[in-house]
């Protein structure tokens, strides 16, 4: 995103911001006692060049996923990654439902490379995939009940893209009872100001927005 861009989102969302707040938005959330951490959508067609669905600032974005990886490895806390892929792609009786009427998603084929989680990430067997046909990761999948089992009130979301999948799974989140904390340095999209304008949005009606450095700091306090 260019300079002259990133000025204007800044005036735009400053006067926002103070319309928000003289009607009582951009409340804190807060977290509360048991974190998960949802990785939404890190699977080499986000993550890889030369897809219809790359993002670009992944030399920074995987990186700082990889810190809070490390972060609720180090405590031992659930972590979940997410991708899409569809089984049938031809026919009538496509489980793509009605979304591939909107974008290209006939190129995520259950079983290919591009759909599996970025080897950058260095996912281990004890941290669960879940495999979801919509953008949101709980629309339709186990995510839910995976959470409540464990114990978690949290969910430290990073990924792609705000738009969509992270914009769809913190809205879905906190309706199913779950605090979104949505890490700063860790989300994509493949749009110049997508990330800002949906973080600003999300920031101000459906969860927290922090930076990596806080997140971090946070989860240091917790007990293993």
């Amino acid at each position: 995103m260019n300079a002259e861009t990133e000025t204007l989102l800044e005036q735009l969302f400053a006067k926002d911001s103070e319309l928000y707040q003289n009607r009582g938005f951009q409340r804190r959330i807060g977290w509360g006692k048991k974190p998960a951490l949802i990785n939404v959508d890190l699977a080499n067609t986000w993550t890889q060049e030369g897809s219809p669905f790359t993002c670009p600032g992944m030399e920074t974005i995987i990186p700082a996923v990889n810190q809070v990886l490390a972060a609720f490895r180090a405590k031992g806390l659930p972590i979940v990654f997410t991708t899409v892929a569809y089984q049938i792609t031809e026919g009538d009786h496509t489980d793509m439902g009605l979304w591939d009427k909107k974008i290209p998603s006939e190129s995520q084929i259950a079983g290919s490379k591009e759909m599996e989680i970025d080897a950058r990430l260095g996912r281990r067997p004890d941290e669960l995939v879940i495999v979801k046909k919509q953008a949101s990761a709980f629309h339709g999948t186990n995510l839910a009940s995976f959470l409540t089992a464990a114990g978690v009130d949290t969910i430290v979301v990073t990924g792609a893209t705000a738009s969509g999948c992270i914009r769809s799974t913190v809205t879905d989140g906190i309706a199913e009872g779950f605090r979104p904390i949505v890490v700063r340095e860790c989300i994509g999209d493949r749009i110049a100001g997508a990330v800002e304008w949906n973080l600003f949005d999300i920031d101000a009606k459906f969860g927290d927005v922090e930076p990596l450095h806080d997140v971090l700091e946070r989860l240091q306090g917790i007990e293993p």
